[in-house]
């Protein structure tokens, strides 16, 4: 089955986010997308083709959803799918796989990104509290992802991270 629009995609849905280190702007996001539209049009587990979807939001988040109703995503597909997006990283100069990054919105509305020691650091020079918007980029289900993913630090598992530092 083709790809087909994140909005299409039921509550149940399983997502993986991958969160780009830096900004993927103007042709890099192109090429990114392009790269990615071409693995989802085909991708498939043992055989059978996946219905899935993919969002691109904020210049940071690749959102990849597949629908498991019809046809759970194996192990092997979803490697494929973190290899392209490994591949794609070299081109577009950020990574997208890995982890490990926290994402949040900057006073002036513009998503940052660093390891947690940096956000850990934000919260300690006060560019970071409990009501800063983060981004949730474990959620695993279009559910999470509509109800959970941009939400303030203190209502996410962010909040653990300032409070276990006294931020």
């Amino acid at each position: 089955m083709p790809r087909v629009e994140f909005d299409t995609m039921p509550e149940s849905a399983r997502v993986w986010v991958f969160g780009a280190a830096a900004p993927v702007l103007g042709e890099a996001s192109a090429v990114m997308l392009q790269a990615v539209d071409r693995h989802l049009h085909q991708w498939n587990a043992h055989g059978v083709p996946l219905v899935c979807a993919r969002l691109w939001r904020d210049d940071r988040f690749l959102v990849v959803a597949v629908d498991e109703r019809a046809s759970g995503a194996s192990g092997c597909s979803i490697d494929g799918m973190f290899r392209v997006l490994a591949d794609v990283e070299r081109e577009v100069g950020t990574t997208l796989v890995g982890g490990g990054r926290v994402f949040w919105k900057d006073d002036a509305g513009a998503v940052q990104s660093a390891a947690r020691s940096g956000f850990i650091a934000a919260a300690k020079s006060a560019a970071v509290s409990v009501t800063t918007t983060v981004f949730d980029t474990t959620v695993t289900t279009v559910q999470e992802w509509r109800q959970h993913f941009e939400r303030p630090a203190g209502e996410s598992w962010h909040a653990r991270l300032l409070q276990e530092q006294g931020a």
